[in-house]
């Protein structure tokens, strides 16, 4: 991460002066706003209580500007909140600077921000996005903070922030940094990814929780399987073990945090498998948003080729596999193949489906060691009648729907062998091996 800094005692980047201070009284209390014009010219912002001058040790926020977050109340990201609770921070101690700098987006503008969330929205991170758009991950330049610090006559402060480069920057510049008070938010299901690519790839030093610090369950090893990729069967239900509300309509169970284990356990597979009826249901990324690592390759089953060519996938990091039929039509493959995927014609077994041992055998050939299937019920009972599974991981959510369930067919069906659970924000998730009786 980069973090442009300038000397200030350099006389052709030294140019600030405070325009205008005037009381704002705010729910947090009664601040003093004071706006400068820098050599940038842009007019950047200080929000004052109490008496600093002279002062040490003082309570001081460097907060770039985030207009989605800060004025719309994006829950994209933590920026909004973590100005709010700034104030109250600085508010409560009764005395201290808030500076607010004008560089939206870590200094790329509301433009290329934008841009960049809709990258994010198509399964790169916030560090990917910017990178794609020719940005370095942080662009921002604290030199103006330091000079107003400065023109403020502060004489060291405890800077709020999580992350270390900022405190880092700063020192570069003259500033005195006696220590660093953390500034922690909650997280919730829209900013999660967000969070935790900060915390992985940016060194912010986050709260821990059990979205950043699940030892959960990881890829299964090969087992020794010559002809097909080890296979982890991952799904979430309901208490009543409902997968779903009814065919062919989505059903979020899990939580925000369960969310996160998942993206970590497609991150430990090659490649993840969905059945059409996913697809046509959820419009689903089949990404890593949530955590770092190689995107799996999606593998969509599809015995008719119904795959839509607007769907998400063929906009995603990594373009879909699609197990389809023999007899499936040769200009909707055309289509697809025009569009990023790859078609893959096997036989149909007897239900008119895709037959399995036929397309991890292609799997195996084609370098997949290891599969996690994720749906849907269909998908994964026909994975379990066949006794295609080396592990089951299911998400126990605590709530009673009365819908769609897995096991409403008769089977064969397995118990867990060693079964380990761990609790996940609200939800209880168990994984172990089949074991069929």
């Amino acid at each position: 991460m980069t973090l442009r800094s300038f000397p200030l005692d350099d006389p052709e980047t030294r140019a600030l002066r405070r325009l205008v201070s005037t009381r704002l009284p705010t729910a947090q209390g009664s601040f003093r706003l004071c706006l400068y014009d820098s050599a940038d010219g842009k007019e950047h912002l200080a929000l004052v209580l109490g008496e600093v001058a002279g002062r040490a040790g003082v309570l001081v926020r460097v907060h770039s500007e985030c207009f989605t977050g800060d004025v719309l109340g994006s829950l994209r990201c933590d920026c909004g909140e973590q100005l709010r609770r700034s104030l109250e921070l600085i508010a409560a101690e009764g005395c201290g600077v808030l500076v607010y700098l004008r560089q939206e987006g870590r200094g790329i503008g509301l433009l290329d921000k934008l841009r960049a969330y809709n990258l994010q929205d198509q399964g790169y991170d916030t560090v990917d996005a910017n990178l794609l758009l020719g940005h370095e991950p942080d662009e921002r330049d604290y030199r103006v903070a330091a000079e107003m610090l400065d023109e403020l006559d502060v004489r060291s402060i405890r800077l709020l922030t999580n992350n270390p480069a900022k405190l880092t920057a700063l020192r570069a510049l003259g500033v005195r940094v006696a220590g660093r008070v953390p500034l922690h938010t909650a997280a919730g299901p829209e900013n999660l990814a967000y969070l935790t690519t900060k915390a992985r790839r940016m060194a912010h030093q986050l709260e821990p929780g059990p979205a950043m610090a699940l030892d959960g369950p990881a890829a299964p090893p090969r087992n020794g399987h010559r002809d097909r990729p080890a296979v982890t069967l991952a799904y979430a239900q309901s208490l009543d073990g409902s997968l779903a509300a009814r065919a062919g309509e989505p059903l979020a169970l899990s939580g925000p945090e369960s969310l996160v284990m998942t993206h970590r356990l497609r991150a430990a597979h090659d490649a993840i498998l969905v059945g059409i009826g996913t697809v046509l249901a959820d419009d689903p990324r089949l990404s890593l948003r949530l955590a770092p690592g190689c995107h799996p390759r999606p593998v969509i089953l599809d015995g008719h080729l119904r795959f839509p060519l607007e769907a998400r996938l063929l906009a995603g990091p990594r373009r879909p596999w699609i197990a389809t039929g023999e007899e499936a039509s040769r200009e909707r493959q055309q289509a697809l193949e025009a569009a990023g995927a790859r078609v893959l014609r096997l036989p149909l077994d007897d239900a008119g489906l895709v037959a399995l041992p036929a397309l991890l055998r292609l799997l195996a050939e084609e370098g997949i060691e290891r599969l996690m299937v994720e749906g849907g019920p269909r998908v994964i009972a026909s994975f379990l009648r066949q006794r295609l599974a080396d592990q089951l991981v299911i998400t126990l959510a605590p709530r009673l729907v009365g819908g769609l369930r897995l096991l409403d067919e008769p089977g064969d069906y397995p118990s867990l062998r060693a079964a380990r659970q761990a609790r996940v924000g609200q939800d209880l998730v168990l994984w172990g091996e089949p074991e069929w009786t």
